[in-house]
């Protein structure tokens, strides 16, 4: 993916890909490469790729984005129906969705979102063509979930996309977006992409194959949960006092880049002040001292991560982000220490609660006063130890982009155990106590706070005499590893990684040996859908069943979700 083209919108990049010849198809992918080496030059609204000395593609994107085929043009022979033009529109990121109209359900009712009222006699359900919508993005999600990351090529991703497109016209915005994180996910681990996770593209998977599952049989509430909603309305809030948390960098796989920053005001509650936009590490970086999109303040986000902000005519979205409409008045204000009210107060929440409402839906940060005690090597890299009212917690680096300075901080930190901090942290479910890091205070200067992911430590910043670093317990966990492993593995590797003989037998008995039968049956059964294969009546090997593969996956993946968070929560003492 090459985060200098302007973002594409998923339709555009699958009616390119569809309008392809199967010879065309074949070398999409070595198309792709190709052209992600070749210059990009951005003159107004236009950015030009030279393919050879003779041949130019242009991506015309008035507002930033390419919203239709006719905008992308290329200058070969073959064109319009050529290589390059999809080529293009695949190695660009994925666009953000565009309002577009939503079909009206055929059954008569009221399209999602309508304020149309529903007859309550009877539960409402999925129309006949949100029920088509979703069996199609259950089916494409199907397809990559058969051919792994390496067999995911650009062909299949178009036809996610494809099902991405229909799922919003039908009305399924949840769904769209789902599938469109799974494409992104597989294009940052097909492009190695430093901020892939196979964790994320494991939990975009799961979602997209989730819910596509369930809206066909979904009614009332669960079915409105599932359409989701095409965007977040901004609500009026009148006038707030802001004080700053901290700012941390956005970077994404989809092309995204910029900085958020956290404040709170006097009762504890959370506001964001966003600032992201097609681009790449180098806007990251960069975002920390661009001044914030409130009113008409000159305030950066590392300015305002420490001072405060005054606001009139406030709007806030449902997960408390800030407008930056026309109407929004803004000032500068002092800010207050951590350890000073009200921001205090957000620390002396139990940390119990904390992580309980974080499971439960609400946001995820954690606000911990924790002591340093060493470092473990993990296989995603060192972790930072550290004790939390008894609590044994692992920290973990936020972003492992090498642009940006997580793991850097987190290996200086682990240089001076013994020094108390009070840290912002996000909780990552796991079984055992677990966060990334996002903010500290500084460990030698009292008052100061360091961003994690935008500030820099040096050596001089330690103590001079650190504690000697503390051995890291072995966490004393149920083998539900076993099971985790193998929905990774299909996820990497597709089917057949899955459907070699006698490979999960001892797992299954370990599984049950510890109480987990039902864990040991999901793997079983997972086993087995990727391995057997029925037989015509010629004796002929008939093609797998990718339907049965992908239910087997999904429960074993739901199922190993649920123990996480289940565990996770034990291991806070939620």
């Amino acid at each position: 993916m090459t985060p200098d083209l302007p973002p594409v919108v998923p339709s555009v990049t699958a009616e390119l890909v569809a309008a392809l010849s199967p010879r065309l198809r074949k070398r999409l992918d070595s198309g792709i490469a190709k052209l992600a080496d070749r210059p990009a030059v951005r003159d107004g609204d236009t950015v030009r790729i030279a393919v050879d000395e003779a041949t130019d593609v242009e991506l015309h994107a008035p507002g930033g984005t390419v919203t239709s085929a006719d905008a992308i043009r290329c200058g070969c022979l073959l064109a319009p129906d050529c290589l390059h033009r999809a080529a293009a529109a695949s190695a660009a990121p994925i666009a953000e969705a565009v309002a577009e109209p939503v079909a009206q359900a055929d059954s008569g009712e009221p399209a999602a979102g309508s304020d149309e009222p529903v007859d309550s006699a009877e539960p409402e359900r999925a129309s006949p063509g949100q029920c088509t919508a979703a069996r199609a993005v259950h089916a494409a999600a199907a397809a990559v979930l058969e051919a792994g990351t390496d067999g995911a090529g650009a062909v299949l991703q178009a036809e996610l996309l494809r099902a991405a497109h229909t799922a919003r016209l039908a009305g399924l915005p949840r769904a769209a977006a789902t599938a469109v994180s799974v494409v992104t996910a597989l294009r940052a681990a097909r492009s190695a992409d430093p901020a892939y996770r196979l964790a994320d593209l494991v939990g975009a998977l799961r979602d997209a194959l989730s819910a596509a599952h369930r809206i066909p049989h979904a009614e009332g509430p669960e079915l409105t949960e599932l359409r989701g909603t095409v965007r977040q309305p901004y609500q009026p809030d009148g006038s707030l006092r802001l004080y700053g948390l901290f700012s941390e960098p956005v970077l994404t796989a989809s092309g995204y880049a910029g900085a958020v920053t956290w404040t709170a005001d006097a009762e504890g509650r959370l506001y964001q002040v966003p600032d992201v936009a097609p681009g790449g590490a180098g806007r990251a970086v960069g975002a920390a001292d661009r001044a914030v999109r409130v009113g008409d303040t000159a305030l950066t986000h590392r300015e305002l991560s420490r001072a405060g902000l005054a606001v009139s005519g406030a709007t806030v979205s449902p997960t408390g982000r800030l407008g930056a409409g026309s109407g929004v008045r803004a000032v500068r204000a002092s800010g207050v220490d951590w350890r000073e009210e009200p921001l205090d107060r957000l620390w002396a929440e139990p940390v119990a609660e904390q992580v309980a409402r974080a499971l439960s839906g609400g946001h995820d940060l954690l606000f911990l006063d924790v002591t340093l005690t060493g470092t473990v090597r993990e296989a995603a890299g060192d972790c930072l130890l550290a004790d939390c009212a008894g609590i044994p917690l692992r920290l973990s680096a936020a972003h492992d982009h090498p642009a940006l300075p997580h793991r850097d901080n987190l290996r200086l930190l682990a240089a001076a155990p013994g020094s108390r901090l009070r840290v912002v942290a996000r909780l990552a479910p796991a079984p055992h106590p677990r966060a990334l890091l996002l903010a500290t205070e500084h460990p030698t200067v009292p008052g100061t706070r360091v961003d994690a992911g935008l500030d820099r430590l040096q050596h001089a910043d330690l103590p001079v005499s650190p504690a000697p670093p503390a051995t890291a317990p072995t966490p004393d966990e149920a083998p539900l590893h076993l099971l985790r492993r193998r929905v990774h593995q299909a996820v990497s590797g597709g089917r057949l990684v899955l459907s070699f003989p006698g490979s999960a037998s001892a797992d299954v008995r370990r599984l049950s040996g510890h109480g987990l039968g039902t864990a040991g049956d999901l793997l079983h059964e997972l086993h087995a859908a990727a391995a057997e294969r029925a037989r015509d009546v010629f004796g002929r090997l008939l093609p797998a069943d990718t339907d049965r593969f992908a239910r087997a996956w999904l429960a074993a993946a739901r199922y190993t979700d649920e123990i996480d968070r289940a565990l996770c929560a034990a291991a806070w003492g939620a």
